[in-house]
């Protein structure tokens, strides 16, 4: 039990004075004490915690009948090479591709993404699906292919931002692969050109 003990006074005072003799004060703190527990348990229970943020990713089938896949053309793909320092380098189809770069911010990647979507949409228009929300109805969505490739300089930070940026931009056709050693000799002599046949790029895509 906590309590305060003041010290005794009293007695006579030089003089032959006599004063009165004051008694101990004595408080106690033990309501205090359980009211602060109380209030934490109260705190505690009735808080909010952080809730853990997961992205959902779709997994291919391993058995995939080649009758259901589609053709995909060139100036449908859209390539982006996360490398590091925060620098993303992207460049479209395969034949004659010239490497760019830009950064993660919306007037960097989500720039580019939008700019090729419009284009492609321009030149192919856009596809349809039954929207699993909503049954008996169809969902439109962008036919542009975009194909993500983190470079071994890359940060998992960046593969989240790329994902996100898919999110934003309502991409719906997107996958992620490993980087070829022909790209990342793009990376370092971009004049040289992208030396990856189309040939190349299908196997690729299927390791």
């Amino acid at each position: 039990m906590a309590e305060m003990q003041t010290a005794d006074s009293g007695g006579k005072k030089k003089g032959g004075k006599v004063r009165t003799k004051k008694m101990s004060t004595r408080v106690d703190l033990t309501p205090m004490v359980d009211l602060g527990f109380l209030l934490i348990t109260f705190f505690m229970l009735t808080t909010t915690l952080a809730k853990p943020q997961i992205m959902p990713v779709v997994m291919p089938e391993k058995d995939v009948d080649e009758k259901d896949l589609q053709a995909t053309k060139e100036s449908q793909v859209l390539t982006l090479l996360l490398g590091g320092n925060d620098k993303v380098y992207y460049y479209e189809g395969i034949t004659d591709a010239k490497l760019d770069s830009t950064d993660y911010s919306a007037e960097g990647l989500r720039k580019v993404i939008l700019n090729k979507k419009d284009r492609v949409k321009e030149q192919w228009g856009d596809s349809e699906k039954d929207d699993p929300k909503n049954p008996g109805q169809k969902k439109t969505y962008s036919k542009l292919n975009v194909i993500i490739k983190p470079t071994k300089d890359a940060r998992y930070k960046n593969v989240v931002d790329a994902f996100d940026e898919m999110k934003i931009t309502n991409i719906a056709l997107y996958v992620l692969l490993d980087v070829s050693v022909q790209e990342e000799e793009f990376i370092k002599n971009p004049a040289g050109g992208l030396k990856f046949s189309l040939d190349e790029q299908a196997a690729a895509t299927t390791k």
